[in-house]
C-alpha cells in the first residue's frame, strides 16, 4: 500500500528535523517506534486469533482440499496422467493363473527370445565388420610394404584436343515489302 524508499524517508526526516527541531526529534522517533510496535503486535494478535478460529471450525482441512482442487485445475495434464497411472497399474497387476496372466507370461517369454536373437545378430554383424576392417588394414599394410620402384607406373590418360568450333548457322532474312508501293496505296485510298 505505502511504499517508502530511502529517499522518501530522508525527506521525511529532514522535514521532521525542521518542524520539530533537533532537541525533540529523538523523543518523536521513540514515540513513532512505540506506535509501530503496538500496531504490529495488534496485527499479530489478530492473525493468531483468526488462525485459531479457522482451526476450531475445520477451515484448514477444507482449504487444503480446495488447494488440491485448484492445483488439479491449474495442471490438468498432471491430474490426467495420475489417473492414467492408476488405471495402468491395475492392468499390470495380473493374476498369473488367469488366461490373461498366462498370455502375458507367453508374450514376455517371446519378447526375451526376440531380444536375445537381435543381440546375437548384432554381435555377429560387429564380428563380421571387425574381420572385414582387419582384412582391409592388412591389405593396406601389404600395399605400403611394396617399394615404389616395383610398382607399375600409372598411365596418364591422353589429353583430348578441344573440338573445332562451328560457325553459327545464318538465318534467312525476312522479305520486306517495298516502301514505295505501300505509300502509293495509302495515298490512293486517301484520294477516294
Amino acid at each position: 500500500m505505502f511504499d517508502l524508499g530511502w529517499t522518501e524517508l530522508l525527506v521525511v526526516g529532514i522535514v521532521a528535523l525542521i518542524v520539530v527541531g533537533p532537541k525533540d526529534l529523538p523523543v518523536l522517533f521513540r514515540r513513532v517506534g512505540q506506535f509501530v510496535g503496538k500496531a504490529k503486535g495488534m496485527a499479530r494478535e489478530f492473525s493468531t486469533a483468526m488462525n485459531d478460529a479457522a482451526d476450531d471450525s475445520g477451515m484448514r482441512e477444507m482449504s487444503s482440499s480446495i488447494n488440491k482442487s485448484i492445483k488439479a485445475a491449474t495442471n490438468p495434464v498432471g491430474t490426467a496422467m495420475d489417473g492414467v497411472k492408476s488405471a495402468a497399474s491395475s492392468l499390470t497387476n495380473l493374476d498369473p493363473e488367469s488366461e490373461t496372466g498366462k498370455l502375458a507370461a507367453e508374450r514376455e517369454a517371446d519378447r526375451k527370445k526376440i531380444e536375445a536373437s537381435t543381440a546375437r545378430a548384432a554381435a555377429e554383424r560387429k564380428q563380421r565388420e571387425a574381420t572385414e576392417a582387419l582384412a582391409k588394414a592388412e591389405a593396406a599394410e601389404a600395399d605400403v610394404a611394396v617399394p615404389e620402384a616395383k610398382k607399375p607406373a600409372a598411365k596418364k590418360p591422353a589429353a583430348k584436343k578441344p573440338a573445332a568450333k562451328k560457325a553459327p548457322a545464318k538465318k534467312p532474312a525476312a522479305k520486306k515489302a517495298p516502301a514505295k508501293k505501300t505509300a502509293a496505296k495509302t495515298a490512293a485510298t486517301k484520294k477516294e
